[in-house]
C-alpha cells in the first residue's frame, strides 16, 4: 500500500470500549469528537451508546450524521459563532457549556429567536495545573478557558435572569494527557468546595462535567494498549461528594481512540550528517502534527524487523520545508535503509484530523483492520480483514 497511511484497529477500540463502559458504570460519557472524527469510528462509538462532546457547529451535524442522538451532545468551546449557537438551538442539543457572561447573553437573545429553553452548564476554570505540556492544559488562570471562581456567581445570577436558559451543571476540564491521578484528586476536592457554596446558596446542580484528560502510554503502546479506567473512575467515585440525583459526566476522547491507530511511513533516504544520522521518511509534519507542535514522543518501530538486529541512532524527519519536522531526535531503531517501513505508533488521538495539505500535500490514505466475528459496523473499501 502506497505510504504514509493511517490504520487503524477497530478490534482494539472495541476492547476498549468495552472496558470504558464497564468501569464506568453509571457515569454518561460523551466522546470528545475533535480527537478524531473518522466516520467508521465514530459510527463504532456512537453504536456504544455514548454520548458526544462537541467543540464547533460542524463537529454538531458530523456526529449527528454518524448517530450521536441529540439529546447526547454537548456543546462547548469558548469561542462559539452565533451560526454555530443556532446549529445546537435547532437540533435541540443536551446542553450548552458557557464559558463567559457574554455568551450567556448572547445565547439567551438567540434561544429566545428560535423560543427554546436551553440547558446550561457552567465551565469553571478550577485554576488547577495539570502537570502537562503548556498547550494542551486548560485549567489555570492563565488559560483561556472557563470562568473563575471569582466570577462564578455572577454568571449564575445571568443565567438565572435569562428568560430562556436554565442553569443544570457545571462542567470543568484541567487538560490532556494527564497521567497524574492525583491531579483528577485536586480537581474532585475543588468541585466539593464549588457544590458545598452552590448548597449554600440553595442552587440546585443537576449534573457534573469533569471533562476528561486521562492520557494513554505512549512509550509502551503494546504493553499498555488500554488506559486505567479502573482507577480513573474509582478516584471520582471515592473523591466526589454529591446529591444522590446528581448524575456525573466525563468527556473522553485520547483515552478512547488513541491506542488504535498506527502511522506507516517509509523511509526514503537515509542521510549522513556531520555528528548524526537522518532517516527521512515520506511522512511530515501534514499527516502527524503532534511531534511539531506539542514536542510529543510517538514509539516508532521497524516493520518486519529481525530479532536483536544491532540498535543505530536516527533523527526521524519528514520532507516538509521546515526544520520542525521532525518525528523522534537522536532515536535508536534498527540500522534503516531506503524502502524500509516504519509504523508510528499511538496515533488514533490527534493524528488524522489536524492533517494538512501544507506543501500541497495529498491527504494520507485510511484502513481498517475488524475481526468479522465482533464487526459492529459495515466498514467499506478500505478493510483489512484477519
Amino acid at each position: 500500500m502506497k505510504t504514509p497511511y493511517y490504520f487503524y484497529d477497530l478490534d482494539l477500540l472495541e476492547r476498549t470500549l468495552i472496558e470504558l463502559i464497564a468501569e464506568a458504570d453509571d457515569s454518561h460519557i460523551h466522546y470528545a469528537i475533535k480527537a478524531n472524527t473518522d466516520k467508521r469510528i465514530c459510527r463504532m462509538i456512537s453504536n456504544y451508546g455514548l454520548g458526544v462532546d462537541c467543540v464547533s457547529g460542524n463537529e454538531i451535524l458530523h456526529a449527528i450524521r454518524c448517530g450521536f442522538p441529540p439529546s447526547k451532545i454537548v456543546f462547548a468551546g469558548v469561542g462559539k459563532t452565533d451560526e454555530e449557537i443556532l446549529i445546537g438551538l435547532k437540533h435541540n442539543i443536551a446542553c450548552f457549556n458557557v464559558e463567559s457572561a457574554q455568551e450567556v447573553q448572547v445565547l439567551n437573545k438567540l434561544a429566545k429567536r428560535m423560543q427554546r429553553e436551553v440547558n446550561v452548564a457552567i465551565r469553571v476554570n478550577p485554576n488547577i495545573s495539570a502537570e502537562t505540556h503548556e498547550y494542551i492544559t486548560t485549567g489555570t488562570h492563565e488559560n483561556k478557558f472557563g470562568i473563575s471562581c471569582e466570577h462564578l456567581m455572577e454568571v449564575v445570577r445571568l443565567i438565572e435572569d435569562s428568560s430562556y436558559l436554565k442553569l443544570t451543571g457545571l462542567h470543568f476540564h484541567i487538560g490532556s494527557q494527564i497521567l497524574n491521578l492525583d491531579n483528577f484528586r485536586d480537581l474532585a476536592h475543588k468541585v466539593n468546595v464549588i457544590l458545598a457554596e452552590f448548597y449554600d446558596e440553595g442552587i440546585d446542580i443537576q449534573h457534573i462535567n469533569l471533562g476528561g484528560g486521562l492520557g494513554i502510554d505512549y512509550q509502551n503502546p503494546t504493553g499498555n494498549p488500554i488506559p486505567d479506567f479502573r482507577s480513573y473512575f474509582q478516584l471520582f467515585r471515592d473523591e466526589l461528594q454529591l446529591e444522590a440525583h446528581q448524575e456525573v459526566h466525563f468527556e473522553l476522547g485520547r483515552s478512547i481512540v488513541g491506542q488504535c491507530g498506527d502511522l506507516h511511513t517509509k523511509v526514503l533516504f537515509v542521510k549522513q550528517g556531520v555528528s548524526k544520522q537522518f532517516a527521512i521518511v515520506d511522512a511530515g509534519m501534514t499527516d502527524l502534527l503532534r511531534p511539531a507542535l506539542y514536542q510529543a514522543n510517538h514509539h516508532i518501530i521497524k516493520n518486519n524487523a529481525l530479532e536483536n538486529e544491532e540498535q543505530h541512532q536516527y533523527d526521524i524527519v519528514g520532507p516538509i520545508c521546515e526544520s520542525s519536522d521532525v518525528f523522534r531526535k537522536s532515536y535508536s531503531i534498527e540500522k534503516l535503509k531506503r524502502g524500509d517501513e516504519l509504523i508510528i505508533k499511538s496515533v488514533g488521538a490527534y493524528g488524522q484530523v489536524m492533517v494538512s495539505e501544507y506543501n500541497l500535500r495529498s491527504r494520507p490514505e485510511v484502513y481498517y483492520k475488524k475481526d468479522t466475528s465482533m464487526a459492529t459496523i459495515a466498514l467499506g473499501e478500505h478493510l483489512l480483514m484477519n
